[in-house]
Formats: structure tokens, sequence, C-alpha cells
């Protein structure tokens, strides 16, 4: 068994977490961790883990586990990593602190000075679909964000015709209010706010942005730098799920069956990612709480105007969901397992 630790097993990715691990057969988790609730019982809490008798611990406490998952918050984050390091415990970080290579980026855009630049030359970004041969050697992942697995899960297979683009990509992405806010309410996400509403925040200052950018300039011919993408995200008022429309516009047209081809040979070597046939699109009930994404694909009859859409459950494929995905990998286990 693979003896685990969740730190901030009490947030919505925490939780999370818990929830999957109690069908993972090859996992123990052994350490969870709580500012708010240290010293309380787990079922305490949340009576749905009425078996459990783990106890809420301190960020701090002595772990005795293979591998931590972090669903902190940022600098908690910075602080914890380099030492869950040094004890040559294997780390997953659900935060984005070690996500973008670029330091100058990363501080931008999160507000915070990075103090070991050093080990996010050392992350594996933990996109399976694009570095799952990276993931059996790796001691860090930095899990992606939610908005960014949307969207590159939507993009990545047409790299091969990126070059012929003829303007900016658009990501007009639409979240519940998990994946723009957590737990903890604020004017923007408490429930007057949101319910029967709906709006776009963090215009050109999302901290995603950069994210995609990289990823994509790494993985495609096009040459994707700061700006070079027009992304906005939208709060939706529900509590899961993210639909992301992507839209490409080309030089000249693109076959149809060719582009349907590449993103069905992509989908085929991935468990967790299904292209919807020609006329169908996806919705957010098809993925809430589950690891899966879906695509859908259409042209108008030029076919130099496309629109691609993704959908996942920000909370699993686009969190909890993919960390163990990424722990799958990264203890040689079955990619799949304690996941369907």
């Amino acid at each position: 068994m693979i003896r685990v630790a969740i730190i901030g097993a009490a947030g919505l990715s925490g939780v999370e977490l818990l929830h999957w691990f109690e069908r993972h057969p090859s996992v123990q988790v052994v350490t969870i961790t709580s500012a708010k609730y240290q010293g309380q019982q787990l079922k305490e809490v949340f009576p749905q883990f009425h078996r459990s008798t783990l106890r809420f611990e301190n960020h701090h406490t002595p772990l005795n586990c293979e591998v931590a998952f972090l669903a902190i918050p940022n600098q908690a984050s910075l602080e914890l990593v380099p030492q869950l390091l040094r004890q040559k415990i294997k780390v997953i970080d659900l935060s984005g602190v070690y996500r973008i290579p670029e330091v100058s980026l990363f501080e931008k855009y999160y507000q915070l000075s990075h103090s070991s630049p050093a080990l996010i030359q050392q992350a594996v970004f933990g996109l399976p679909e694009i570095y799952r041969n990276k993931m059996k050697e790796a001691v860090l992942i930095a899990n992606p964000g939610c908005y960014p697995t949307g969207a590159l899960l939507g993009i990545l297979p047409a790299q091969e015709f990126l070059e012929d683009l003829s303007s900016a990509p658009i990501i007009d992405a639409k979240s519940g209010v998990s994946g723009a806010g957590g737990r903890v309410e604020d004017d923007s996400t408490n429930y007057m706010t949101v319910n029967e509403n709906f709006k776009a925040y963090k215009v050109f200052t999302h901290q995603h942005q950069p994210e995609i950018e990289y990823y994509l300039h790494q993985n495609t011919g096009y040459r994707f730098e700061s700006g070079s993408l027009l992304f906005t995200p939208h709060l939706l008022p529900l509590s899961r799920g993210i639909l992301s429309t992507i839209y490409l516009r080309f030089h000249s047209p693109i076959s149809p069956a060719k582009m349907r081809e590449r993103y069905e040979q992509f989908a085929q070597q991935q468990p967790f990612v299904t292209v919807l046939a020609q006329g169908q699109m996806p919705d957010l009930k098809m993925v809430q709480h589950t690891n899966q994404c879906y695509i859908g694909l259409e042209t108008d009859e030029g076919h130099k105007n496309w629109i691609i859409i993704t959908v996942i459950d920000n909370l699993v494929k686009g969190a909890a969901g993919q960390a163990i995905q990424n722990m799958n990998l990264m203890f040689g286990l079955e990619e799949q397992s304690g996941l369907v």
C-alpha cells in the first residue's frame, strides 16, 4: 500500500481526494492536516467519512508516507514543498507554485516572490496526456490548473495546424464556484452574489493565462507568448464543472475529416478523454463527479473557423482526480486505478 498524506485535507480539493481514496485499492491515507480543524476527527467535521479514524493534524506534523498531496494556498506550498523533498517524500502539489517555469511570470500573476526557483525546473507539469512518460521519475509534480486542463486538452490535438492560425486563439471558459474561489466565500463568490447571476472575472489578469500560453508554446509550433491568446474566465451559479469554448481561426481551410482524425487519434491514447461524434457537443452533466474530459468540435462551411468545446469537473480532472492519475503513474500503477 502507498502511504499518503493530504496537507490541507479540509478544503474542497482535499475532501475530493479523501472521497476518491476511499475506493483506491493501493492507497492508505495515513495523515491529514488542517489549520482550521487541527485536533478534530475527520468524521466529526465531515460526517460522510463516518468510518474513518483519521484526525486532523497541523501542517508541520512529521510525516511517515511515500507521497504528500498539497491542497493548500500558494504561500504555504512555497514553505512546505522544499521541506518535504528534503525528507525524501514525493510531492504532488495542487497549488500554482511550480507550474510556470518562468519565475518572472509567476511573480507577476501570483503576486508572490518565489523562494525556491530551482525546484521549478525539477517539477513535472502534471498533465498526463502530454507528460505521462516523465511521471515515473518525478519527485515533484505540479498539478495543472483547472482552466489550463480544459484549454490544453482542447487545443493540443490540433497542434500540427496551429502555425496557420490567422489570429490569436480565444478561450471563453465558464466555471462553477468551486473553481473560482474554493470553500472560503467573499463578496465575489458568496451565494447572494452568484445565485441567478453570470459574470466574467480577472480579465487579462488570471493566473492561469501564462500557464496555458507556456505549455502550448512548449508543445506546438505556434509561438504562444505573453498575450498571444485571449482567455476570459466566467463564473457560473453552480457548484462544479468547467465548460471551455475555444475559437480557432485559420488562414486556409482544414479538412473536417483530417481535423477530426487528429482529435480521435489523441483521445484513443488517453483513458480519460473522449471525442464526441460529429453534431454532438458536451455539457457539464456528462463529467461532473468524474475524471473525464469530453470534447466536441465543429467548423463552418469554409472550414477556416473552428469551435472546440471541452468539459471537465474542476474538482476531479481539474484537481484531485488528475492528482491521483498522476500518482498512479508516479508509482507505476494502472493509470485508471481508483478513478473508475
